[in-house]
């Protein structure tokens, strides 16, 4: 044990900086090497070297914003006269640490990736950077200084394993210099054996795993099944960690104002691991792994509580986060049709400032009972009790990098969909970030909130990518394993935001696994939304599934089934069309969603309720769950696999889209419309999904992507809730019909294909009989009507008929009886209809 002293300091507020970076070639050749330079969000621009000291060349440059700057980023490029992007070297990397003036100072040197920001630390004499193993007879090495390889008498030698040949990769064609060589064994390589590159005037680099860790040998090799994390007991806490690249590890923990060092031992696998005795409650801690000749130190990814920030892992004692009322969950959905989800940003739900919230933004402001506005309409969970949803989907609450929770009394926002620590909760949404114990009781006293109130939990989880791949303790500990690489070597990303996690690999798939579980149990969470779901591979999905059917089939999966161009054969992709291979994942509709109000990511596309023609018969497969009338492509086998919505956290909200693409419409239009989308969600088979205020027609004021947008566009306006009661109302009462009679909800395809009939109808149109074998109705009858004015519909029976919806009232009751084979249905609006088995029921 090595005891050492800490320190820390907290980044300052910065608006504007200054970034001094100096730049050594070995080659000394700058010619047209320049800088590309950005802010977050910002148009990038060039900045050129103008100075030159005895390290190399150096720029000066300054960038300010009207958000705070938290990393600069930049890339260095090649530029000719004909191609200002001739070359580059290393792709996006980011300055992130400022001096309290915003002053940053970086060294770079040639053929390496990492950002000095001590010139001490800058190595100029030559070295190997690397050696790994790419393929079972290859070694590829990697040095710091160019070399001439015909005219400097180099030789290599190779320990534990005999040369075939050496092939060197130049620096570019025409170059004599390179920095790069081949070595080809006469033998396959071995993954448990120690090899070791000797280079003469570079020296010696053990070697380590390269592209060789992406294969199914290694998985088979290396793929281990025991505890990972940390276990905490007074008596000692027990820590191990994956890293089969590594050759030394050790642990540094941080307890009053102490900082210790133990080395760890190597175990199965490719761990380390290490018992400490004694009660390191409330210590943090990081690992330090060395990787070829770098030291690397990181967080744990299976951390389960963090600092301030999550800069550091912190130990737990779980059994104390637990709060005075928790209690073991009962799950009592018997299929996911019978769920009405609501999706919430936890912030958003009680920021307004007549929430009646205490705790506004935070867990227990959530959790808060009795929250009125000032005229008395509920807020909060009451409120969601009192409409009826079942499930309440958190938009992301573990971990995530960009909100400083250091600065909670400054503007900041987002939602979530930039990880950090998967199985630790976010600092912002408690009461104290810098008690990393107190946030995991807030989630808990939320958590048991949501369950008191009858309703349950789905998580928003986003396991298919990190923020920051460098940063990432997946990257750090194991450096090229967890993330896909396309055939040249470059990350994939079907994600959009730079790189995809690898589901497929046996230790990621296996951190997925035992994330949800974690949750699942120590937080008794009732269901998983899985960002982007269509980046995972099927394998992992239904491995998934398995592990939390053991806990409780109640359980949710739901996920983005989208078909994203990922670096995976496409038959492994866990999206829509691999459907019928993940029997118990649901997927978002966005056919349905897309032909009911226009295409999402268009302003002007239209759909069924605002005017397009063509779309009814996308509507009969929608409303079918897919089932009746199938989707062309999509392999849905069962209702409860398919989610239908009109809007979501993304994008345009429904309100918004109709005041865009029916700019002429009055209010009262819109409002029919709204209406008639949100009865075809709740009436239609599957699983309806709502985003929060939709109820009550909820804008965003025309934002569209609203992330990192200020409160004043993403809270949840209870007033506007006040205005829009009378929807409300509707709402509730749709939600009140879909639970009380079965035949909205139908369990299997069958049931639907038998029970369910269509009538023939124009192309703004929609109707259909629903025929139970048991319950209270013989039939229901279901119309919605697009059209711009009252329609005439023709009944096949004079009834007595029970009205449970006539587009502005609902009810699992009867509103008022229909005796008559003739009902008109107003404009933009949605009739339900219900025919008793007693026909001489005159009930009125």
């Amino acid at each position: 044990m090595v005891r050492i002293e800490s320190y820390e300091k907290q980044p300052p507020l910065l608006k504007e900086v200054t970034v001094t970076l100096h730049y050594h070639r070995y080659d000394h050749d700058y010619e047209g090497w320049n800088l590309w330079v950005w802010l977050e969000g910002e148009t990038g621009h060039m900045v050129e070297f103008s100075e030159e000291d005895s390290y190399g060349k150096t720029a000066v440059f300054a960038l300010q914003s009207t958000e705070e700057i938290k990393r600069v980023g930049f890339i260095i490029r090649k530029s000719t006269e004909e191609n200002d992007w001739a070359g580059k070297r290393f792709d996006d990397r980011f300055i992130t640490s400022f001096d309290p003036s915003g002053h940053a100072e970086v060294w770079l040197m040639q053929g390496m990736e990492r950002i000095y920001e001590n010139l001490n630390d800058v190595t100029v004499f030559p070295g190997i950077i690397s050696a790994k193993i790419d393929k079972w007879d290859e070694i590829s090495v990697l040095t710091n200084l160019s070399f001439d390889w015909e005219h400097d008498n180099l030789h290599v030698a190779l320990h534990g394993a005999e040369i075939k040949k050496v092939r060197v990769e130049k620096d570019n064609a025409g170059s004599d210099l390179a920095n790069r060589l081949v070595i080809k064994t006469k033998n396959r390589l071995s993954l448990t054996k120690q090899y070791q590159v000797n280079l003469s005037h570079f020296g010696y680099c053990d070697v380590t795993f390269g592209d060789i860790m992406r294969t199914k040998k290694f998985d088979q090799t290396f793929k281990y099944d025991g505890f990972l994390g940390s276990q905490y007991s007074p008596e000692q806490t027990s820590f191990c960690f994956w890293a089969p690249s590594a050759r030394q590890a050790e642990i540094k923990l941080f307890k009053n104002g102490e900082v210790f060092l133990f080395k760890m031992n190597h175990g199965e696998c490719g761990t380390w691991h290490i018992d400490l005795a004694g009660d390191w409650e409330g210590a943090h801690y990081l690992y330090r792994v060395r990787i070829g000749k770098e030291w690397r130190e990181t967080q744990d990814p299976y951390a389960k509580a963090v600092s301030v920030n999550g800069t550091r892992s912190a130990v737990v004692d779980l059994g104390k986060t637990n709060p005075a009322s928790w209690k073991p969950v009962t799950r009592t959905l018997e299929s996911p049709v019978d769920a009405v989800i609501y999706e919430l940003h936890i912030r958003d739900a009680t920021i307004h400032e007549d929430s009646g919230v205490f705790n506004k933004g935070k867990y227990l402001g959530l959790a808060e009972q009795g929250t009125v506005t000032a005229h008395g309409f509920s807020t909060g969970l009451d409120y969601l009790a009192e409409l009826g949803v079942t499930h309440v989907q958190l938009l992301p609450f573990y971990d995530y990098w960009t909100v400083d929770e250091t600065k909670l009394d400054q503007p900041q926002y987002n939602w979530g969909y930039d990880p950090k620590h998967f199985n630790a909760p976010e600092g912002s949404y408690s009461t104290d970030p810098t008690h990393h114990a107190l946030r995991i009781k807030e989630l808990k006293t939320l958590i048991q909130a949501i369950h008191d109130r009858g309703m349950s939990v789905i998580m928003d989880v986003v396991y298919n990518h990190v923020y920051d791949v460098a940063r990432s303790p997946f990257h750090q500990l194991v450096p090229g394993y967890y993330f896909r690489y396309t055939r040249n070597g470059k990350l994939s990303n079907g994600t959009g935001v730079g790189n995809d996690t690898a589901s497929e690999r046996a230790m990621m798939r296996r951190f997925i696994v035992d994330s949800l579980v974690y949750w699942a149990t120590e937080y008794q969470i009732d269901g998983f939304r899985f960002d982007l779901m269509g980046i995972h591979d099927v394998e992992t999905m239904r491995a998934a599934r398995s592990a939390l059917d053991n806990i409780d089939p109640a359980i949710m999966m739901l996920g983005e089934g989208w078909d994203l161009q990922t670096a995976l054969p496409d038959h492994l992709k866990a999206n829509q069309y691999q459907a019928d291979q993940m029997k118990g994942v649901a997927h978002f509709n966005d056919a349905l969603r897309d032909h009911l109000k226009g295409n999402t990511f268009s302003k002007q596309d239209n759909g069924f309720i605002n005017g397009r023609i063509g779309m009814r018969y996308h509507l009969l497969q929608g409303v079918s769950a897919g089932m009746k009338v199938p989707y062309d492509r999509k392999t849905f086998i069962s209702p409860e696999q398919v989610v239908n919505y009109a809007e979501a956290h993304d994008n345009h909200t429904l309100w918004d889209k109709l005041c865009f693409t029916t700019p002429n419409a009055n209010m009262s239009d819109h409002k029919r419309m709204h209406r008639l989308a949100t009865s075809i969600i709740l009436l239609s088979q599957g699983v309806p999904f709502l985003h929060a205020g939709q109820e009550f027609m909820r804008t965003k004021y025309g934002v569209e992507n609203s992330y990192r947008s200020p409160d004043e566009i993403n809270k949840l306006d209870w007033h506007r809730r006040e205005e829009f009661n009378q929807t409300v109302n509707f709402i509730k009462g749709l939600i009140r019909l879909r639970k009380a009679h079965p035949a909205f909800r139908m369990r299997t395809k069958d049931d639907i294909v038998n029970q369910m009939h269509f009538h023939a109808t124009d192309e703004r149109l929609i109707a259909y009989d629903l025929t139970p074998a048991e319950g209270r109705y013989e039939r229901y009858t279901v119309i919605h009507n697009a059209h711009g004015g009252p329609v005439k519909y023709h009944l096949d029976s004079a009834g007595p008929w029970h009205i449970l919806a006539d587009g502005i009232h609902a009810d699992s009751e009867p509103l008022g009886v229909l005796r008559s084979d003739v009902v008109e249905v107003s404009r933009h609006s949605t009739y339900v209809l219900a025919l008793p088995f007693n026909s001489m029921d005159s009930r009125e």
